[in-house]
């Protein structure tokens, strides 16, 4: 073959590669939205429990045990001070219990103690099977990816919280916002009649930082919304033992549950994206 056409060859391959590698995009197809990987499902137990209920402390530490297993970011608990054990005999409020509380309490019907919903479904208290129940929650995801960030300033005892949900799927539900505390020694009656005025409780429910009942919280998919708070702590609440519980809700339950600390020295908080491995 001449030099000539070699060259022609190669101009035209070299040509032929460009219009291939190089076509033309529309300007509305240039920026695609790919979803995020999926979220792993954190599991909220909410635990109907009281001072005087000689049985809770027994659900308790299955609650624990749980933690254990699967994590305490993956398995975040509250207990609710409530009901009828959650008064003396008088029937003046112990402690630990919150009039909200009671409300949580009856709102749900909660009947017998230790009680709890796990993920916002039935009432459940059969603690045999709270164990079953975790378990199967725990394998679904979820449609939302949820970050709590919290701002403490130790003069005023007040903390700022800042709630951002990015929906994988479109969520129209409500958010709830608590405050929790750990650690915290009080009075305990136990099964073999006796009492312990030394009893650490934890997930200990405090106060609840929007409304009761929550509020709505949507957001279509790939969109994201965000909630700021100001909650001033109680004289008698350790901040350095108290976490911010937020958590979005529907008809169906729980979508997704996160935690952190009022106080935190981490950069981040676990949102429940699935890493790759």
């Amino acid at each position: 073959m001449k030099l000539k056409n070699i060259i022609y060859c190669l101009a035209l391959s070299a040509a032929t590669l460009i219009a291939v590698s190089c076509s033309n995009i529309d300007e509305d197809e240039r920026e695609i939205y790919v979803k995020p990987a999926e979220m792993a499902k954190h599991v909220l137990i909410e635990d109907f429990t009281g001072q005087r209920c000689v049985n809770c402390p027994a659900a308790t530490a299955i609650i624990e045990q749980l933690q254990e297993q699967y994590g305490t970011d993956n398995v975040i608990a509250v207990g609710i001070y409530s009901g009828p054990f959650g008064a003396s005999a008088n029937g003046s409020l112990l402690p630990l219990t919150t009039e909200t509380g009671n409300y949580y309490y009856n709102t749900f019907g909660v009947s017998e103690q230790p009680s709890a919903l796990i993920d916002r479904h039935s009432v459940n208290s059969n603690t045999a099977t709270w164990a079953a129940e975790v378990y199967n929650y725990i394998q679904e995801t979820s449609p939302l990816i949820l970050d709590v960030t919290n701002s403490y300033d130790e003069a005023t005892r007040t903390v700022s919280i800042t709630v951002e949900g990015t929906a994988i799927e479109s969520v129209s539900g409500k958010l709830q916002v608590w405050l929790i505390e750990d650690n915290i020694v009080s009075t305990q009656y136990l099964s073999d009649g006796s009492f312990d005025n030394n009893y650490v409780h934890n997930h200990v429910f405090r106060t609840t930082v929007n409304d009761k009942d929550g509020e709505s919280f949507a957001v279509a998919e790939a969109g994201s919304a965000m909630r700021t708070y100001t909650a001033t702590l109680d004289a008698d609440w350790k901040a350095e033992d108290m976490s911010v519980v937020a958590f979005v809700f529907d008809g169906t339950g729980v979508l997704q549950t996160v935690k952190a600390a009022v106080i935190d020295n981490q950069s981040d908080v676990d949102d429940g994206e699935v890493e790759d491995e």
